[in-house]
This record gives C-alpha cells, sequence and structure tokens, in this order.
C-alpha cells in the first residue's frame, strides 16, 4: 500500500509540472503562428483568440500523451538515480509490480485522451475551419485594420487605413489601389467612413482626397479631385467549409470508409493506444546507472517515442493511398512496440533475477 501511494504521488507531482510546461509551449507555438497571419494580413486580430483556443485543444491529445509518458519516465530514473530503485528490489518489489501503478495512473488520462481524440478535436478543427471561413466571407470594409495593407474579396482593391475608426466610425488618411479593365487607379484621401444604402448595398465613402487613374506603362494619368467619393463593397461568396477527414465526427467517418477517413481512423484510434502504451514503455526505458550518465535512457527514449510516432503517421498516409490494408495499419505499430516493450522488460528482469542471486 505504502508503494502504491508513493507511487501515485510521484507520477501525478511529475505529470502536473509536464503538462503545465508542455501545454505552454503548444499555446505560444500556436499563438506565434496566428500572430505571423495577423501581422501579414491574413487573419484579423480579434481572431486570434478563438483560433488559439481551438488550436490548442485540437493538439491536447498530443500534449496529453507525452505528459503521461514523460511522468512515468521522469519519476522512475529518479528513483533510480536515487538508488530508491534499490530499496524497492531489496524489498522484494520487482520491475514488474510497477506496472499496476503505471497503469492506474495512466488509464484515465488515456481515457481522456481517447474523448478528446475521438469527439472534442475533430469539433475543435471543424469550428476552427468554419470560423476561418466566415472570416474570409467577411465584406472588404470588416477586412481594413489601421497600419495594415488588406486586399478585398474579389482581389481587385487593396486598401490602408492610416488612423483607425474613431466613435464617429470615420478613419483617417486612406488609401485604395485598384486595377479595373487594365486601368490602375489610387485614391487617397483625408477621411473615410462606410454607408449602408435603404437597398442594402454598402459603400465606402472618401472625403477630400484625390485619385490618379491610367495604364501602367503610359505616361498619360487623369488626376481627379473631389470632396466625396464612394465605392461599393462587395461580400465574399459565401462557401461552405471545406471538408476534410480531420474535421468528421467519428459517427461519419464510419458511415462513409473511404480511404482518407479510414486513415484518419487510424490516428484517432492509435494516439490513444500509443499513450498507454508509451506509459508501459517508460517502465523498462527509465533504467539508469547512477554511475554512468544519467541523459542515455532520455535520449533513447525520444528516439522511441519519434519512431512510434512517425509510424503511426506512416501507417496512416499509406491507407490514404491505398497502399495498406486499414487492420494492418490500426494494429501493425503498436504490436511491433509492444514486443520491444516486452524485450526490454525481460532484458531488465534478468538483471534484477542476476542481482537478486548475487544479493542471496
Amino acid at each position: 500500500m505504502i508503494f502504491l501511494r508513493a507511487a501515485q504521488r510521484e507520477f501525478a507531482n511529475t505529470a502536473v509540472a509536464v503538462f503545465v510546461a508542455l501545454f505552454a509551449i503548444l499555446v505560444t507555438v500556436v499563438l506565434i503562428r496566428l500572430l505571423g497571419q495577423a501581422a501579414g494580413g491574413r487573419l484579423p486580430s480579434d481572431a486570434v483568440l478563438a483560433l488559439i483556443g481551438f488550436g490548442s485543444l485540437a493538439q491536447l491529445p498530443i500534449v496529453l500523451s507525452l505528459t503521461v509518458f514523460i511522468a512515468v519516465l521522469l519519476s522512475l530514473t529518479r528513483c533510480y538515480r536515487d538508488s530508491e530503485m534499490v530499496v524497492w528490489f531489496a524489498s522484494g518489489v520487482p520491475l514488474t509490480a510497477w506496472i499496476r501503478p503505471v497503469l492506474q495512473f495512466a488509464l484515465p488520462a488515456v481515457g481522456v485522451i481517447a474523448g478528446i481524440t475521438l469527439f472534442l478535436a475533430p469539433w475543435a478543427q471543424l469550428k476552427s475551419t468554419e470560423y476561418k471561413e466566415r472570416v474570409n466571407n467577411q465584406d472588404d470594409a470588416a477586412r481594413v485594420a489601421p497600419g495594415v495593407f488588406r486586399e478585398s474579396a474579389n482581389a481587385e482593391r487593396v486598401f490602408f487605413v492610416e488612423v483607425g475608426a474613431d466613435p464617429s466610425g470615420r478613419v483617417k488618411n486612406v488609401f485604395v489601389n485598384s486595377v479595373q479593365d487594365g486601368r490602375l487607379g489610387v485614391t487617397v484621401a483625408r477621411e473615410g467612413f462606410t454607408r449602408t444604402e435603404a437597398n442594402g448595398d454598402r459603400f465606402v465613402v472618401l472625403e477630400n482626397g484625390r485619385r490618379y487613374e491610367g495604364v501602367p506603362g503610359n505616361p498619360e494619368y487623369r488626376v481627379l479631385e473631389f470632396k466625396e467619393y464612394a465605392i461599393r463593397l462587395q461580400e465574399a461568396a459565401a462557401g461552405g467549409a471545406p471538408t476534410q477527414p480531420r474535421t468528421l465526427s467519428l459517427q461519419e467517418l464510419l458511415a462513409h470508409p473511404t480511404p482518407s477517413n479510414r486513415a484518419e481512423l487510424v490516428y484517432r484510434v492509435g494516439v490513444p493506444i500509443a499513450a498507454l502504451m508509451l506509459s508501459l514503455l517508460a517502465i523498462p526505458l527509465s533504467f539508469v546507472n547512477p554511475r554512468a550518465g544519467r541523459t542515455h535512457n532520455l535520449i533513447l527514449a525520444i528516439l522511441t517515442y519519434l519512431i512510434y510516432t512517425n509510424a503511426i503517421s506512416v501507417c496512416q498516409a499509406w491507407v490514404g493511398r491505398g497502399q495498406l490494408g486499414f487492420r494492418t495499419a490500426l494494429w501493425a505499430p503498436h504490436i511491433l512496440m509492444g514486443l520491444v516493450m516486452l524485450a526490454l522488460f525481460y532484458r531488465r528482469l534478468s538483471v534484477y533475477r542476476f542481482w537478486r542471486r548475487r544479493a542471496a
């Protein structure tokens, strides 16, 4: 009982610290990527927060899988490094006795990973895709942001506003570049605002400005000065969000067993199984000789994780291309990793039995 309580407490404390660190890294990476898109004008700044939430939910199974694996690995490595494992062995606790506390710690996490992978992550992917599609379908006025060049929905105009809208909805120092029928038009104005007519048409109204029109390469340009100039806004054609296997629910994947949908099933089923296998695999991988280097087992563990996850990804790609059967791809990586785990356990148990004979 003392052994189980000590193991559970060690795993839980390490898992909390690992999860906080990994989740912070995940949010930072997603934030940097989205801020880069917002700075480049491909994404409105007010959409960043929502997309961070959707992206974090979609990647949460990977973070939880790594948390379980690293927590077990670091906890048992510390036991070896501090010679605590020697005390457990001397007390008659074999290496296989760690399977029970590891399973008690890992199975709830694996259940959460399975629920997120099968149900929550596809929903987050779908909402993220729909949100991006809705942002892209906004009219030209909604795309304008101060200090950023924004292209119109039909790619015929480029807007730039130096100063954002004041409480009355007016912006300052507006620049509009347009190309229509091979003629280039450049419009600058001191102020601008949007106006909606009775029939629902929307216009950008520019005041106190100048417009230059001409054909590129031709020195003859027409210069117009105006007090008020209206540009009709065009809404982007509403289109449905592109259907991708990662956005489909589990029921839809099972109802339409296409190669791409089967490949997505290989990934969704493989993630929780891999989390369980990695938690058990961490038991033999955690061995470290206190008198030797302390990073050898960590390097081996990282390589094992990369090979395992890449094997699942390769099988997923092969199923999508029709080069591998669904059932083979679903179980082959896990069976191979299970054989590796049994071989490692056999090796460590052989060392344990040798050590017990010498102690006797």
